[in-house]
């Protein structure tokens, strides 16, 4: 078994997961790239040893913890570098166990603005107009913005199933694993972010070029009928545009983020403007080591 360190990118989708992992890839000691396979694998080998089956009885609790890192160590096997990252939305659900497996590993978990996220989505059907992406499985719910949205917001679906994990993980006993990045705020200020997740690694500092980030998944993309789905651009940078949901659709998603006050909550949090019961005076920021950006508040909490 090899001794390198493995750490996890989740949280919501169109939030910054692929851009984080195709950041993280300049650092010569880190591999990081989109969604892998080992999630659904990890599922699966859990399911084949699970009471009810031939296997249960024949395969202990250290065999299985063996197992499961095998799968790590299979998939990774040709990657040379110290750190890896594996990105799966779902870890968030799956913690219980993958921290068995990896007891100091953390989790860098990407939130945005759940209507931005469904409008992100939206755009990404209408682009891709003569297509029916298979994230929608029926005529119904391919219909209009509203069904479509909708679809998407189910508890086992793209969006919901990916906040559903991420609200039970905060508010787990594993949420101090946790680090909440904001999309607005990780292309606000790419370089400060970059340094605060680093901090929450306990990983030296690197010096990224948010000019040059480069990812692309095509052949991936392609097969889901979403083309550019993760194609990143190579400049860290914010991109305004209007909303192209109606304004009820918009009003209601905007609702959904938790995150923004995490009341009884252990998880570490870069997100911008944090509330005020919950921001501590600057002498308290210095004393405990919490970052404040310049124009854009954010703090690591608590």
């Amino acid at each position: 078994m090899d001794n390198r360190q493995f750490h996890f990118i989740s949280g919501l989708p169109r939030s910054g997961s692929t851009l984080a992992a195709a950041t993280l890839r300049q650092n010569p000691r880190f591999h990081a790239g989109m969604t892998s396979p080992i999630a659904s694998l990890f599922d699966g080998m859990i399911a084949q040893v699970s009471a009810g089956t031939e296997l249960s009885t024949m395969v202990t609790q250290a065999q299985r913890a063996r197992l499961l890192r095998g799968l790590f160590d299979s998939y990774y096997a040709e990657q040379t570098e110290e750190v890896i990252f594996d990105t799966n939305r779902a870890w968030t659900a799956k913690l219980p166990a993958l921290l068995q497996v990896f007891p100091n590993a953390k989790v860098v978990c990407l939130v945005r603005d759940v209507a931005w996220i469904m409008d992100s989505m939206e755009r990404q059907f209408r682009q891709n107009a003569f297509e029916h992406t298979r994230l929608f499985q029926t005529e119904g719910e391919r219909s209009t913005v509203y069904t479509r949205t909708a679809a998407l917001a189910q508890a086992n679906s793209l969006v919901g199933y990916p906040w559903h994990a991420l609200r039970e993980a905060c508010y787990s006993e594993f949420a101090d694993r946790l680090v909440i990045v904001e999309y607005d705020l990780l292309v606000h200020q790419p370089a400060q972010v970059f340094q605060l997740i680093y901090e929450f690694l306990g990983e030296d500092p690197f010096e990224h070029d948010f000019k040059a980030i480069d990812f692309d998944a095509p052949t991936f993309d392609q097969t889901l009928g979403l083309d550019g789905l993760h194609r990143v651009h190579p400049e860290v940078k914010p991109r305004p545009r209007e909303t192209i949901l109606p304004p009820d659709l918009f009003e209601r998603y905007s609702q959904q983020a938790f995150w923004q006050d995490l009341q009884k909550s252990s998880a570490f949090r870069i997100v911008s403007n944090p509330p005020e019961n919950r921001e501590p005076s600057a002498d308290t920021r210095r004393k405990a080591g919490t970052a404040v950006f310049p124009d854009r508040p954010g703090v690591i909490d608590p």
